[in-house]
């Protein structure tokens, strides 16, 4: 189970659009791929980094292809398959969702939670076609991607929502950072003795990482934090895609729930802005990239807030590489 706010892993930071699809997003053939110069339907106004304005004639017959084409071209560098990127994405219906769009309760003046996907790989904000066609494109662009919803979700398009599978869907991304991970990453160093009454912890090299609960203690009751292994690369700053190996157990017993060893190794999440629990949004943001950090998570700053959730009474416990951010 990640640390996403609804540990779930297709809903790191937006409200999924649950109404659009029955599962995970497309799929991983390319095959009805059109080339980026095919001439797409809908018109697309306002600035990279502005929230975009997206019409569509009621008659426009979208292709049956999946259409990309810039509507501003940056120059960063290209978008390849594998990278991790930050992005900003508004639909033409609302079932598409927005990072636009303001979240209940959320700060106004805070960063905008934005999308941290990896391109190559099963949808998880984005639908896997509409990620996959940012390939190719520079960081810096504003991409509109466009489709019948059966060329861009296919059979996982859900009956309830209302949208037939020739009906136009259409994507606006704007592509803020793209960088390459290497799952395999890990940080190097001398760690420092966990401190008294932390648990301990050991990392072997490219496994998850052994977490021991000192015996008759009890749990911290608020957020503790230690870095076991010091890095010397930039701070970690709220809004950014942090890039990532962890490990995390329960208090309790001491049991494992989930390490991203587990499923591939690095993982990539967006930081500071609410996408994933509390502990983490506190215990990260500021630390630098290099540090192995020891975090021990009260239910408050974890998952006590609902109560469905298997780990809600739970105190967690992370041991965390930071790898980089994007």
């Amino acid at each position: 189970m990640i640390p996403t706010k609804t540990a779930r892993r297709v809903a790191a930071v937006l409200a999924v659009p649950a109404l659009l699809i029955t599962a995970a997003c497309g799929s991983d053939s390319k095959d009805d791929a059109a080339p980026k110069n095919s001439d797409p339907v809908a018109k697309v106004s306002g600035k990279f980094g502005a929230e975009p304005k997206i019409e569509i004639a009621k008659d426009a017959k979208v292709s049956d292809k999946v259409v990309a084409s810039d509507v501003s071209t940056g120059d960063g560098a290209e978008v390849k398959k594998g990278d991790i990127v930050r992005l900003d994405f508004a639909g033409n219906i609302e079932a598409l969702g927005s990072t636009w769009a303001q979240r209940q309760g959320a700060d106004p003046k805070a960063p905008r939670a934005q999308v941290v996907q990896e391109v190559g790989t099963q949808g998880q904000m984005l639908p896997t076609k509409v990620a996959d066609a940012l390939t190719g494109h520079k960081v810096g662009s504003r991409v509109q991607v466009e489709g019948t919803a059966e060329a861009i979700v296919g059979e996982q398009l859900n009956p309830q929502s209302g949208i037939k599978p020739t009906d136009p869907l259409v994507w606006v991304v704007d592509i803020v950072n793209a960088k390459k991970v290497d799952k395999k990453g890990e940080v190097k160093g001398d760690q420092a003795a966990s401190e008294a009454g932390m648990p301990e912890v050991k990392a072997a090299s490219q496994k998850a990482a052994t977490i021991t609960i000192p015996k008759g203690e009890k749990a911290p009751k608020d957020l503790k934090e230690q870095v076991l292994i010091k890095g010397d690369g930039a701070a970690v700053k709220a809004g950014e895609g942090l890039v990532v190996q962890y490990t995390g157990v329960k208090w309790e017993d001491g049991k494992k729930f989930d390490s991203s060893w587990d499923h591939g190794g690095a993982s990539a999440f967006p930081i500071g802005v609410g996408g994933v629990i509390q502990g983490w949004d506190k215990g990260l943001v500021g630390k630098k990239v290099g540090d192995r950090v020891l975090l021990t998570i009260p239910p408050n700053q974890a998952y006590g807030a609902d109560p469905s959730n298997q780990l809600a009474k739970n105190n967690l416990v992370f041991v965390v590489d930071i790898l980089g951010t994007v």
